[in-house]
C-alpha cells in the first residue's frame, strides 16, 4: 500500500484537504484549499510509532510534516477543518495487517523524539513527585522560560499570557488585556492602600496594574525570566512603593492578611488532588471578608480525563491538568470560602488566542531566530488548536469570585454585581 493508501483507510475517502507523500501518493481533493505534506520517512517514522496527537506534533515540530494554504505562525483554518471534518475509522483485522506490512516493522519501532518534546509523566519523577515543588519548577520552567522576547513577539506589549475580555470582536488584543485586568480588580474590589497577593503572575501584568492604583501587591512566579522581567518592568514605570514580583513558589509567600488574591492562571499547573490545599493555603493568606478571584481554564464537564493530550503534556503544559468548574467551586467551598459569583469567559479566550495567532504569524522570522523553528511551529499549533478547543466548547474559562467571611458569617459583598464587563 502507499502512505496515501493507508491515510484514506484509517480516515476515509472523502478527506477534506489535499494529502501528499514523498513516495509520490496522494489523495483528497487535488483543488483542496488546505493540504498537507509528508515530507520524509522520518515523519512516516513518528506518526507510526505514536499514532494521535503526539506522532502527529513529533512530525510537525520536526518539518518532516509541513502544510499549505495556512501560516505556521497561523494555522487555525486547518487546524479546525481536521477537528470538525475528520473521522478515524478502524481498518479491519486484514486491512491492519496489509497497513503494517506495507510500513514495515522499523516504522513501529520509536526514535528520539524533536528536543521540543519534554519526558513522558512516568520519568519525570527524576525531577520530584508530582506537583512538588521541584517538579513545578521543572515544568514552569519548560514552559515559560523559552525566552521573553519570543513571547513577546507574540503575547504584545501587555506581556500577558492569560484570555482577555473583549468589549467585541474588533477590540485590540491590549485593550482586552486592559480590560481583563480592570475587571479582575474591581470584582476584587481594590482600592488605594489595600493589599494584593497575585499567585503566579507571570510577567506581573496584575500587579503593575493594581500598582498603579495605589495597591500594595506581591507577586509570585516560578520563571526567573518572568520575574527579572517584571522586576524591570516595575522599576521603569516607577511602581517600586507598591509592587513585587518575587521568583518564588506561592507556599513560600508567609505575608498574610491580603485583602485580595488573585490567582490567574495558576490552577491549571496546581493538581486536581491538590485543589484542597491550594485553596486552603489562598484562604490562610486573606484577612476575614478578603476575596479571592480564580481565573482558570477548565474542562466544560466531569466525564473526560482531568490530564490533556499528549501533544499538551509533552510540549505544552507538562504536568498540567483541569477540572470542571463545578468541581472548582467545590473545593473553594470546602476550603472556607463562600462562592458569591462566576462566569465562562471561553468566547474571549478563542479571541485571545487568535490575536496571538496573528502575532505570531506576523513576527514569525523574529521568533525562529529568538528560538528555533521547531518551537515557532509548536507554538502555532497549540494556539490554533486551543483557538478550536474554546470554539468547539471542549475547555472553557471560568471566574469564580470568592470571599472569606468573618466569623460572624458577613460577607461584605454588594446586593447587586458592582463592576462592568
Amino acid at each position: 500500500m502507499t502512505i496515501a493508501e493507508i491515510v484514506t483507510t484509517v480516515l476515509g475517502e472523502d478527506i477534506p484537504l489535499r494529502f501528499t507523500a514523498y513516495d509520490g501518493s496522494s489523495c483528497g481533493p487535488p483543488d483542496a484549499q488546505y493540504g498537507m505534506h509528508l515530507e520524509t520517512p522520518r515523519g512516516l517514522n513518528y506518526l507510526a510509532s505514536a499514532p494521535g496527537d503526539l506522532g502527529l506534533a513529533r512530525a510537525y515540530a520536526a518539518g518532516d510534516l509541513t502544510v499549505s494554504g495556512v501560516h505556521p505562525g497561523d494555522p487555525y483554518q486547518i487546524t479546525k477543518l481536521l477537528a470538525s471534518d475528520m473521522q478515524v475509522n478502524l481498518p479491519s483485522p486484514a486491512k491492519i495487517a496489509s497497513i503494517v506490512r506495507s510500513l514495515g516493522l522499523r516504522n513501529f519501532r520509536p526514535i528520539p523524539p524533536p528536543p521540543q518534546e519534554n519526558t513522558p509523566r512516568w520519568r519525570r519523577v527524576a525531577t520530584g513527585l508530582l506537583h512538588s515543588k521541584t517538579r513545578d519548577a521543572a515544568a514552569i520552567h519548560h514552559h515559560y522560560d523559552v525566552s521573553n522576547e519570543f513571547y513577546a513577539h507574540i503575547l504584545g506589549p501587555s506581556m500577558t499570557y492569560t484570555c482577555a475580555t473583549y468589549a467585541t470582536p474588533d477590540t485590540t488584543l491590549d485593550d482586552a488585556q486592559e480590560a481583563k485586568y480592570k475587571l479582575v480588580f474591581d470584582k476584587l474590589g481594590l482600592s488605594a492602600g489595600d493589599r494584593l497577593l497575585d499567585v503566579g503572575c507571570g510577567w506581573g501584568g496584575m500587579v503593575r496594574y493594581a500598582a498603579r492604583q495605589g495597591v500594595h501587591v506581591i507577586g509570585a512566579t516560578l520563571s526567573r525570566n518572568q520575574a527579572e522581567w517584571a522586576q524591570r518592568a516595575i522599576q521603569a514605570e516607577g511602581l517600586t512603593e507598591h509592587a513585587e514580583v518575587r521568583f518564588c513558589d506561592y507556599r513560600d509567600v508567609t505575608e498574610t492578611d491580603f485583602d485580595a488574591v488573585s490567582s490567574i492562571g495558576l490552577t491549571e499547573h496546581i493538581g486536581v488532588k491538590n485543589y484542597h490545599k491550594y485553596f486552603a493555603f489562598l484562604h490562610s493568606r486573606l484577612r476575614a471578608g478578603g476575596r479571592l478571584l480564580n481565573h482558570c481554564i477548565t474542562r466544560p464537564n466531569n466525564l473526560v480525563s482531568h490530564q490533556p493530550g499528549q501533544f499538551i503534556d509533552r510540549y505544552v503544559f507538562p504536568d498540567g491538568e483541569l477540572a470542571s468548574p463545578g468541581r472548582l467551586v467545590d473545593e473553594i467551598h470546602d476550603a472556607g470560602f463562600e462562592v458569591r459569583h462566576e462566569e465562562n469567559l471561553r468566547e474571549h479566550y478563542a479571541l485571545t488566542l487568535r490575536d496571538w495567532n496573528a502575532n505570531l504569524a506576523r513576527n514569525w522570522d523574529a521568533c525562529v531566530a529568538e528560538a528555533d523553528e521547531g518551537t515557532a511551529r509548536v507554538w502555532g499549533l497549540y494556539i490554533a488548536g486551543s483557538r478550536v478547543s474554546f470554539e468547539r466548547n471542549k475547555i472553557q474559562l471560568h471566574h469564580i469570585l470568592a470571599v472569606k467571611p468573618t466569623l460572624s458569617g458577613e460577607s461584605h459583598i454588594p446586593l447587586r454585581p458592582w463592576w462592568s464587563r
